[in-house]
């Protein structure tokens, strides 16, 4: 059986090192923040997230930012997290810096 921290350690790196840049900054922060808070089936879910094509998951990252069902049953929980922590971190950046809607400050 594999030590828990190694585990981490191994989890983190290959969530920086996807091969597609934005599956990597999506990842690699969720992996740094929340991967050593997650619950073991989460944690098994998130292996099994390793394991996908990295443009099935961007897909299914954004589309459950919507709140569109994507992605197998079988890590959905784990992708609805993943989706929750990259699009939270973006609303804490200034609007500027993303595609948010900018809003009229004469309203």
């Amino acid at each position: 059986m594999e030590d828990p921290d190694i585990r981490l350690k191994r989890l983190r790196m290959r969530s920086w090192r996807r091969g597609m840049k934005e599956m990597d900054l999506i990842l690699g922060p969720f992996a740094d923040t929340a991967l050593a808070g997650l619950a073991p089936e989460l944690l098994d879910a998130y292996e099994q997230v390793m394991a996908e094509n990295d443009q099935d998951l961007y897909r299914w990252v954004i589309a459950r930012s919507r709140g569109e069902d994507a992605g197998p049953a079988e890590i959905a929980d784990v992708l609805d997290v993943i989706a929750a922590h990259a699009f939270g971190r973006l609303a804490e950046m200034p609007a500027e810096f993303t595609n948010r809607p900018q809003k009229d400050l004469a309203d």
